[in-house]
């Protein structure tokens, strides 16, 4: 029997509190959105939807800065309680796909899909099944990068983003 190749998928949720935002909101969808506090107050964006990254603000940022690089923007005040509560029906569909799940962080998990194919099939095609999975039953949008290793994977799924796939095959 031959080794397997090692296979890792890096799940990382798209714009997560944006996106847990608006699930409660949905108006707003498609705008620039950024979370954390508002544009008058000392702080920092925790989260900045795409459209509002185009205009360069992004997280850590302070909020008076994003407020004068994307005037137009909707600032939100974050609710950790929605997300923590979004991220565990996110780890629930992860432990559906492999038994070895790692959250990194909130909004980031890494499998260990390795021989999975009897069960899921091939890489690309579980990944596939995931990402639709995770859309199904969180309503949220997920980058799914697939490699040899964890590097590789973070790696790929940031290529993959917003909303994709990407698989490094091994060599």
């Amino acid at each position: 029997m031959e080794p397997q190749d090692k296979t890792i998928f890096h799940v990382d949720m798209d714009a997560f509190f944006v996106s847990v935002e608006e699930l409660f909101d949905p108006s707003l969808k498609g705008k620039a959105v950024v979370v954390g506090g508002q544009r008058n107050e000392r702080g920092v964006v925790s989260a900045a939807s795409y459209e509002a990254r185009k205009f360069g603000v992004h997280s850590a940022m302070p909020l008076r800065t994003a407020a004068k690089l994307c005037p137009h923007a909707i600032f939100v005040d974050g609710h950790p309680d929605r997300y923590r509560e979004c991220s565990t029906k996110v780890f629930e569909v992860l432990n559906t796909f492999s038994p070895l799940v790692e959250m990194a962080s909130i909004d980031e998990a890494y499998l260990d899909m390795t021989g999975t194919n009897r069960l899921h099939g091939p890489p690309l095609r579980a990944a596939h099944s995931l990402h639709n999975k995770v859309k199904s039953e969180t309503h949220l949008n997920c980058s799914i990068g697939i490699g040899a290793s964890r590097l590789i994977a973070k790696v790929s799924s940031a290529k993959a983003k917003p909303n994709g796939v990407l698989w490094v095959v091994p060599g």
